[in-house]
């Protein structure tokens, strides 16, 4: 590979790694909060099973990235590289704020504006139906979590005495949960970092997805636990039966997205079922302050994708890269 071919592969090892750390509370903090696990068993489980998302259950969404977004057979080898070190420059400042973002908006974006700048044509129809899915995902999870919690309450003993039983079971589903999102999340998002090996043809989508899924699992192991710590603590009190709920929510929006070939954000479906987990009780304490400081981090993704991915293709193409 050329030296462009080289900084792409380096690019998309490092934005798997940024959103690897980024999706820790995403799919373990229920987990963590809860008690159910520590922080590190928790990373450690996560880790191999994000891998083995990314690896086995990618091609449709890789298949979007690489083909979907732009009208062109190949995209340039310089082109893909300003999107993904847009994507990863975006992420990894949003992670050192603390603050849960979309990095799936952030890449989509990224494109759009690298596309535009470097006069390609984009699929509009691709971006409407995405756009259309993304605004959709986080109610249907909302919905979805207060169902499950409400059907729970009915089904199950009133949450506020429970046999030893029956917080270990809790305990091993919300375990369970967490463990099925992150596998959801390996298939949900590794094509944001390697989707750029399909547009330009140097992966098949297996290969691509082994290298981004070490990428994400790498960040889960070393960078994972201060977003594990935010998603689990800082948005709503959850008891863990609320908490497995929620979780199932996020996994079962995320998986059947991906069975189509499409993907949307593992954050915002997840604090969707959660905030569906506490209105489902009138016990529920949702922290409308630090949800509305996530809303604010998902405005302005898009913008800042399209923003910066458009930047930097214009200096590429001023240093006569592009």
């Amino acid at each position: 590979m050329n030296l462009l071919a080289d900084l792409l592969v380096t690019a998309a090892f490092a934005f798997a790694f940024s959103m690897g750390a980024h999706y820790t509370g995403a799919c373990m903090g229920m987990s963590y909060a809860s008690g159910a696990i520590r922080p590190l068993p928790a990373l450690l489980l996560m880790a191999p099973l994000t891998l083995a998302g990314a690896a086995l259950a990618s091609g449709g969404v890789e298949s979007t990235v690489g083909h979907g977004l732009l009208l062109a057979a190949t995209v340039p080898v310089a082109l893909a590289l300003a999107t993904l070190a847009s994507a990863f420059l975006l992420t990894t400042a949003f992670n050192l704020a603390k603050v849960p973002t979309s990095t799936i908006q952030l890449l989509v974006f990224s494109v759009v504006g690298a596309g535009l700048a470097h006069h390609l044509e984009i699929n509009w129809g691709t971006i409407e139906r995405l756009l259309l899915l993304w605004a959709i995902a986080p109610f249907a999870a909302f919905a979805l979590g207060y169902l499950l919690v409400r059907v729970a309450d009915r089904r199950l003993l009133p949450h506020a005495e429970a046999p030893s039983e029956l917080v270990g079971m809790a305990a091993f589903g919300l375990v369970a949960m967490g463990s099925i999102a992150s596998f959801a999340m390996g298939a949900n998002d590794v094509s944001n970092a390697s989707g750029a090996f399909i547009m330009t043809g140097l992966f098949s989508p297996l290969t691509a997805g082994l290298i981004g899924g070490a990428g994400l699992a790498l960040g889960v192991l070393t960078w994972g636990q201060p977003l594990l710590k935010r998603v689990a603590f800082e948005i709503v009190q959850l008891d863990p039966r609320m908490a497995t709920s929620a979780q199932l929510s996020q996994a079962a929006v995320i998986l059947s997205y991906v069975s189509f070939g499409y993907f949307t954000s593992m954050n915002q479906a997840l604090v969707g079922a959660m905030i569906g987990a506490g209105f489902a009780r009138p016990s529920g304490k949702i922290k409308w302050a630090a949800v509305r400081g996530i809303a604010v981090g998902w405005g302005v993704g898009p913008l800042s994708g399209a923003a910066v991915g458009a930047g930097l293709t214009f200096l590429l193409a001023y240093v006569h890269l592009l």
